[in-house]
């Protein structure tokens, strides 16, 4: 969604809150030695994946308590204004923590104008949303559902007006009351937004996926034709998608440097031949204010894209399949309703009839930024080629993560106000 125009208030209340508590073959090499957790246990590295741990701030080292705190909030509705709406809505365990939705609702039924991201990796990301190279901390990210309101749509509903209720409501637990003095032992009201958040963003650090078939090295015949293909120069996929995590965007306590180009143009739209993507979508754009960041968004992980359609920023292609066919034709041309998946929410979202399609036709192929980038250029595959694709994609699906009781919903039964 769009909170260009909040953001520096929104980063300078976090800030608040916190203080007062070249071309060429992939040479990514997978493998590196796991890191030792000193009395941690809930964050857990796989030999088979190798990864190095992901970065944690100074101001929120990570502990078992915060994370058991953060996992039950993540989960309860009672966090929400309305108590209709927990994070879990839009980020299910069982869909990679998304929602299989193609744009979300918040508490209040407010229509948000992009898809739900999938949590897996998150703690990896340099840049958080689909598109602010300014939010840079998963403390920073949090708080936008949590606190957004008009003119952007409402997700959790917190506001200054009612953030003391909702802070009773867990108050009153003896659940809570437990919890949030196992999590911040040494403070006499640890019942604040600030921990709220440090909760929060301690259970999605341990969102680690690194056990799929890919990790295990069990690619069946055609998985690794996918893969061969993958990276190289011929489909072009990693240049947007390598590293451990399949995605540029990507960092953990070990790296050394930072790529300097962490949003790409991929040319799914092309609005009056001018680069322009729908209004309400404008990519980094609407941060920056830069021309040449028109269309511009962050390469999500491709870690569980088996479970996390529809695809893209708007959810405008609903199957992998679809997504191969986008990239071989080196973007997106929209003449009619045919050309894009789940029109009618998107035009929803854009205020639009449900069939209008005027507004949104014109050849991403041509889009000036993503010529810009040198990337999407398209390719010519076999159907085989492209299936091999799509079954590499799916060998990055991580079963184990899915079912992991140490994310699962702590409440078995529905919503218990005695808890």
């Amino acid at each position: 969604m769009n909170n260009s125009r909040k953001l520096p208030m929104i980063i300078a209340t976090i800030a608040s809150i916190l203080a007062l508590s070249g071309c060429k073959e992939s040479q990514y090499q997978r493998k590196q030695t796991v890191d030792k957790q000193e009395g941690l246990t809930l964050l857990q590295l796989s030999q088979e994946g190798g990864f190095a741990m992901p970065v944690i701030p100074d101001n929120n080292p990570l502990t078992d308590a915060k994370i058991e705190l953060g996992r039950h909030l993540f989960y309860d509705k009672r966090l929400s204004v309305n108590e209709q709406q927990s994070c879990e809505s839009c980020h299910e365990q069982k869909s990679a923590f998304t929602d299989g939705k193609a744009l979300p609702h918040g508490t209040t039924n407010d229509l948000l104008a992009r898809n739900s991201q999938t949590l897996t990796n998150v703690a990896y990301n340099i840049n958080y949303t689909w598109a602010n190279p300014q939010l840079t901390t998963l403390e920073q990210q949090i708080l936008i559902p949590l606190t957004a309101e008009a003119p952007n749509p409402v997700e959790i509903g917190i506001n200054g007006n009612n953030l003391q209720q909702i802070l009773q409501r867990f108050r009153d637990q003896v659940l809570y009351q437990q919890l949030f003095e196992a999590a911040f032992p040494q403070e006499a009201d640890p019942f604040t937004l600030a921990n709220i958040i440090k909760s929060l963003a301690s259970f999605n650090r341990i969102l680690i996926s690194d056990r799929s078939a890919f990790d295990k090295g069990q690619l069946s015949e055609s998985a690794q034709r996918g893969r061969d293909l993958f990276f190289s120069e011929k489909a072009d996929c990693f240049h947007c998608h390598d590293t451990f995590n399949f995605s540029l965007s990507s960092t953990t306590a070990r790296s050394i440097a930072i790529p300097t180009q962490r949003f790409f143009n991929n040319g799914l739209y092309n609005l009056s031949q001018d680069g322009n993507y729908p209004a309400n979508n404008q990519g980094a754009f609407e941060v920056t204010g830069k021309a040449e960041d028109k269309g511009s968004f962050r390469p999500p992980t491709l870690r569980n894209i088996e479970l996390t359609a529809p695809y893209m920023h708007d959810g405008s292609i609903q199957t992998l399949e679809g997504v191969i066919e986008f990239y071989a034709n080196g973007g997106r041309q929209i003449q009619s309703a045919g050309d894009i998946d789940n029109l009618a929410i998107i035009n929803e979202s854009l205020g639009q009839p449900a069939n209008a399609i005027s507004h949104l036709a014109g050849d991403g192929r041509a889009n000036p930024n993503k010529l810009a980038n040198g990337f999407v250029s398209g390719f010519e595959a076999t159907a085989q080629e492209k299936a091999d694709l799509v079954n590499f994609l799916k060998s990055l699906t991580d079963h184990e993560f899915i079912n992991d009781p140490r994310f699962a919903n702590p409440f078995t039964t529905a919503q218990d106000s005695s808890l």
